[in-house]
């Protein structure tokens, strides 16, 4: 994410939170290694919100789709996959997901993000996804919400 990118979608969605509220970041992080490239997206966001609100950084490894490969047999039969679908044994090591998908699907029939992200992410298995570990390291950001949010309505 370029600089200043990052810094404007943290104030955009600062500012349209109800309290409680957190700003949770989800960046594909294509080529760059997550574990690198987070602490510093982090300290970005984190500036950013100046303790307004909570922040989190979520890089998916690769790309996000790589979430739903992980949990491959729950989105089985859905947006053309076929039936049998399975998950392969590293999914976050697929480089380019988004083909693995399409490639899964009937000739002539592509992957659409626009199509098939939002009708993919309702379908598949959150616990299945945890596979995959920047998937549960998003799964640990919104648990650390809620027990700030929790926290927050017992004081």
């Amino acid at each position: 994410m370029l600089l200043g990118e990052l810094e404007w979608a943290v104030e955009l969605a600062g500012r349209g939170l109800r309290s409680p509220g957190a700003v949770l970041i989800v960046i594909d992080s294509d080529d760059d290694c997550p574990k690198e490239l987070a602490p510093l997206s982090l300290g970005r966001a984190t500036a950013t919100a100046n303790g307004r609100w909570p922040v989190g950084v979520v890089l998916a490894n690769r790309e996000f789709e790589s979430w739903f490969i992980a949990a491959a047999e729950s989105i089985a039969g859905q947006s053309g996959l076929p039936v049998g679908l399975r998950t392969p044994p590293d999914p976050e090591s697929i480089r380019d997901a988004k083909g693995w998908l399409q490639k899964a699907m009937p000739p002539g029939r592509k992957y659409s993000e626009t199509v098939d992200q939002p009708s993919l992410a309702s379908k598949f298995d959150l616990n299945a996804a945890r596979r995959a570990p920047c998937f549960d390291k998003m799964c640990r950001e919104i648990e650390r919400f809620c027990s700030i949010a929790i926290t927050v309505k017992v004081e």
